[in-house]
């Protein structure tokens, strides 16, 4: 294999002014200018990457496009989440997202400044569009129907685009063999729902344990269910991945941390996003409403032969999809403390969720 061009800059330090100004230069966004300092800030709250504000000063003629700022992600230096990542091909994904799909979707994301990724080490960076002054939205918190409408929304302009194609099989990243994901899953759950038990003992709520035995005795049914059509989905569509901004004339939302981007049942994201994003009572007075809107949205852009009555039951079936997310996230990525409190609050709510909506039916059917 030939050297790269521009080496992959996997750490904070590999940042320099000299590489930026390469990836900058091949990306034509800097003119005859060179970069002459970066500073770095840590941002997100993110487990599975470390992402920087990268604020840069130029010499010479800096093109118009020249970024004041970018946002860099890298690999997480905490090995646990560096080993998970590389196991479940998150950063794969992530980067294959920006390279191949983006281009071609609404949805909006980030400008890609640079993207490159060496499967077989895990070692990747991005240098993206700094949506600044946009605000990440806040998991534990919560957000209202008027927030969870501009994103149930916004999930419209993900799905409908390739909504049941079929080439998307052909992306073997995003596809998979589904028959040794599902192995790999069944041998899995079990146990990591066993740890999350062990450890949140003492904090665990009850309806937790409730929805979850429900749910990982159940395993082999729920993932044999029929959920197709299917499309391009997020996998981790929930207000901590999101950019809001609230300026006149800004970007109402946008998405980030394409890393468990899949190919998959689309309401999975919507169940995912409002049983995690909304408390519990402001949730059952607006769902209904969010969901009818979502679907008109999709018979809008067209997608047909999908019917109010089968978006309702995938929505009621997706909202077993936070459980799990829960329940594996918190197990294979570093602990943190506000990891452990978001980790509960989304299992409580995804608990409460499943229950609500009568799920347990669907485990069977």
């Amino acid at each position: 294999m030939e050297p790269r061009a521009i080496p992959i800059a996997d750490t904070a330090a590999a940042l320099t002014p000299e590489w930026l100004t390469a990836v900058l230069r091949a990306s034509g966004r800097l003119g005859s200018a060179t970069v002459t300092r970066a500073d770095l800030a840590a941002v997100g709250t993110g487990q599975m990457c470390d992402s920087f504000r990268v604020t840069l000063q130029y010499e010479g003629d800096a093109s118009a496009a020249a970024p004041a700022t970018v946002i860099a992600k890298l690999p997480a230096a905490d090995e646990t989440s560096r080993a998970t990542a590389k196991t479940l091909r998150s950063y794969e994904n992530e980067v294959r997202f920006y390279q191949q799909l983006a281009p071609g979707l609404p949805v909006r994301t980030p400008v890609v400044h640079h993207a490159d990724i060496d499967v077989d080490t895990a070692s990747f960076v991005l240098i993206l569009e700094d949506m600044a002054p946009a605000r990440q939205g806040d998991q534990l918190l919560g957000c209202s129907a008027e927030v969870a409408r501009v994103a149930v929304d916004e999930l419209v302009r993900l799905h409908a685009p390739r909504w049941d194609d079929p080439t998307l099989t052909e992306m073997e990243w995003l596809h998979r063999d589904r028959a040794a994901q599902e192995e790999f899953l069944l041998m899995l759950l079990p146990g990591l729902w066993d740890g999350f038990r062990a450890r949140y003992a003492l904090s665990l709520d009850p309806v937790v344990l409730t929805a979850g035995h429900a749910l990982f005795s159940s395993l082999v049914a729920y993932f044999g269910a029929a959920t197709q059509p299917w499309t391009i989905v997020h996998g981790d569509y929930r207000l901590d991945n999101l950019l809001f901004d609230p300026t006149p004339g800004g970007v109402p939302v946008t998405v980030v941390d394409w890393q468990t981007c899949t190919h998959g049942p689309a309401m999975q994201d919507v169940a995912y996003f409002i049983g995690a994003g909304m408390q519990r009572g402001e949730r059952r007075d607006a769902e209904n409403d969010l969901v009818r809107g979502y679907h008109a949205g999709l018979v809008a852009a067209g997608v047909k032969r999908y019917d109010w009555e089968r978006c309702w039951q995938d929505y009621r079936r997706g909202t077993w999809s936070g459980l799990i997310m829960a329940v594996a996230a918190s197990m294979l990525v570093e602990r943190t403390e506000r990891g452990d409190e978001m980790f509960l609050t989304m299992a409580t709510r995804h608990s409460h969720h499943a229950l609500d909506l009568g799920a347990v039916d669907l485990l069977t059917a």
